[in-house]
């Protein structure tokens, strides 16, 4: 029970005119705040400058004498697979390159079930209905192309090890119009939850009346740790070992990007997926480019190196970020443990998922925009952005300086507190 709900009316009352003098003062501030999305911070840009020094004319021969600057090479260098390997823990057999963007692979990777259907399958576009599964709360963007291509988006819950198995096996073995579901399976956006082995393997081994049923698997924060200690970061069971191990290996679609680990708007991206479907997507490619950027991916091998380079380059990222995840955690629990709050805890990725009391998101996201603090949508973190409760916020702390992100929760966090008094006042 949060304190505000042991008032009586006239405490709340004061409660509600010392906070209104506390907004006011905020607003005369004139603020001009963002963390409606979870962009690098310039520091962190900062990180891959030299990945613009390494490659220059006298350099461009990839290590199978490919000509970087030349047509062709439509899956990608060798070297490139290898990198992309280490973010989709796969073979770089396994892998096409793409371009800078994963969300960019994930559309076309829909667009092609859309238009052609995957391994023989009827072409969705066919089909009387096409429903989607979206663990909430989830990714907006991910919502967004499925919305866009006209399917039924159907809400499942989760929890600390992912989303609730037994409501997702349930409809996927109940409806074949139900062809795939979304994850984010490592630091989840929002929530930061890293799914368990038993949702992964679960996942992979369950009966859907949909034979084309396909996971996608957007391992957007596979390298993404907030802390050097292994004992403290996440570790994911592959989704491609657990549906071999269940006959189902033709099941997924794994993506991944470097957009969060050198420059969001320049990097490479890639899938990985079965034999069976990588020959497929190859042959669906072909009349669409003859390749992607190889200077870029020239660029990417030699600035990253490996495995070990990608891990050395990723602890740079987390000294920047970690201060701003524990500011965060620090001022909620300080100032709102007794109102009615409850938040996640993530040990990376780059979000806090905030849950308000039910009915103020939307109260308390105006709040802070009148007061200067753009914030992500109320509702984004669902599909059609309607989220029932109206109670999820995703906090996204990257971007701004250390400084204007304390200066942004103290906003939030009276924000949360004048809905919430208001709230309870109007009960």
């Amino acid at each position: 029970m949060s304190r505000y709900e042991q008032m009586t009316k006239d405490q709340l009352q004061t409660e509600k005119e010392h906070l209104d003098r506390q907004y006011q003062d905020i607003k005369a501030r004139g603020l001009s705040l963002n963390m409606a999305r979870g962009k690098p911070s310039s520091a962190q840009l900062d990180l891959s400058s030299d990945l613009l020094k390494n490659v220059g004319p006298e350099d461009l021969t990839a290590e199978d004498g490919t000509d970087a600057r030349n047509y062709g090479v439509l899956a990608g260098l060798p070297e490139a697979k290898r990198l992309m390997a280490v973010l989709l823990d796969d073979s770089p057999e396994n892998i096409i390159i793409c371009g800078n963007s994963s969300l960019n692979i994930m559309y076309d990777t829909v667009a092609r079930c859309w238009m052609f259907g995957t391994l023989g399958s009827t072409p969705w576009c066919q089909l009387p209905n096409v429903k989607w599964l979206c663990p909430v709360p989830g990714y907006d963007r991910h919502f967004g192309v499925t919305e866009a291509f006209g399917m039924e988006l159907i809400p499942v819950p989760m929890d600390d090890n992912g989303p609730i198995m037994d409501e997702i096996e349930r409809l996927a073995a109940s409806d074949d119009a139900i062809k795939g579901i979304w994850c984010v399976p490592k630091y989840s956006n929002p929530s930061g939850i890293t799914y368990s082995d038993d949702v992964v393997k679960r996942l992979a081994s369950m009966k859907t009346a949909a034979s084309d049923f396909r996971i996608f698997w957007d391992n957007a924060y596979s390298v993404h740790h907030l802390y050097d200690d292994p004992a403290q970061q996440d570790q994911l069971y592959d989704i491609a070992d657990a549906c071999k191990e269940a006959g189902t290996e033709d099941r997924y679609f794994k993506f991944a990007s470097t957009s969060k680990v050198t420059f969001p708007g320049a990097g490479i991206s890639a899938i990985a997926a079965s034999a069976a479907n990588i020959a497929e997507i190859k042959q669906r490619m072909q009349p669409q480019t003859i390749g992607f950027d190889k200077i870029n991916q020239l660029r990417h091998v030699r600035f990253l190196k490996d495995a070990d380079g990608i891990a050395a380059h990723m602890r740079k990222h987390a000294a920047l970020l970690r201060p701003k995840f524990e500011l965060v955690q620090d001022t909620l629990e300080r100032e709102l443990s007794d109102c009615g709050c409850t938040w996640s805890h993530p040990r990376g990725g780059y979000f806090v998922s905030f849950n308000a009391p039910e009915h103020s998101a939307k109260r308390i996201v105006a709040l802070c925009k009148e007061a200067g603090v753009t914030l992500t949508g109320a509702g984004a973190t669902w599909p059609h952005k309607n989220d029932p409760h109206d109670s999820n916020i995703r906090i996204a702390p990257s971007l701004p300086p250390i400084e204007e992100l304390q200066q942004a929760l103290e906003v939030f966090v009276v924000c949360v507190k004048l809905a919430a008094v208001e709230a309870q006042l109007a009960q």
